[in-house]
């Protein structure tokens, strides 16, 4: 693990102006660490990415006296069980696990992003709710889900579906991130702002590459600047 490093670039988002870090903990769940057999890890290394954004939040409040924010990063990781890989309840478990260390380093929400599957979404919701309980505190949990090109989510669950199962769980924010570009976003995105009753959120990639008749990818990703 290079700290330095992960502290160097929450140091030039923030001196970009921007009010909130991710911690660098998207592939820090049970089904990605165990492809290298840590996964014994997962609240330590939740733990230490988040206290590396907590540290570079504070040291930029410090130089301007304005407040900055750490996002607890949850990604869907590579099991899904809705394909069977693994069972809710052990997802839900092992997502606490992930959610007690961001809160335990300082996180001050958690946001699941790139949410592929609704029954792991559901998981990794709750496992933030046991981690609350069991450490007795209250952050806001927001969630994106991604949608593909063929406009819903790779499980086949539309927007609607989404919003319909994740919002009575009492998620504070949902959204939509990666996937396609922000053009592609915009009819989920009108969707949500018109029967969403939570804040909604938006983060695209840039867009999708455009394979060029040679088998390369077009860097400008159809018109936005993005790397190959």
């Amino acid at each position: 693990m290079r700290p330095d490093v992960i502290a160097d670039i929450h140091d030039a988002y923030f001196a970009t102006g921007v009010d909130a870090v991710e911690t660098n903990t998207f592939g820090g769940n049970w089904s990605n660490l165990s492809d290298y057999g840590i996964d014994d890890r997962i609240t330590e290394l939740a733990l230490k990415g988040a206290k590396i954004a907590r540290e570079r939040a504070e040291a930029a409040a410090e130089q301007d006296g304005r407040t900055r924010w750490v996002l607890g990063s949850m990604g869907p990781g590579t099991k899904l069980p809705s394909l069977g890989h693994t069972s809710y309840d052990y997802l839900k478990q092992t997502f606490a696990l992930q959610a007690e260390g961001l809160i335990d380093g300082g996180a001050d929400a958690f946001l699941i992003e790139t949410s592929q599957d609704l029954l792991q979404t559901k998981a990794a919701v709750n496992g933030c709710k046991q981690a609350i309980v069991s450490r007795g505190v209250r952050l806001p949990i927001f969630v994106e889900v991604t949608v593909e090109t063929t406009g819903t989510m790779l499980m086949g669950s539309e927007i609607g579906a989404a919003l319909t199962a994740l919002e009575p769980l009492g998620v504070d924010a949902i959204g939509l991130n990666c996937a396609t570009g922000p053009d592609e976003m915009s009819e989920h995105l009108r969707h949500l702002s018109k029967q969403s009753t939570v804040p909604i959120a938006c983060m695209p990639n840039a867009g999708l590459p455009i394979l060029t008749a040679n088998g390369a990818h077009d860097v400008t990703c159809q018109g936005r600047t993005c790397l190959p």
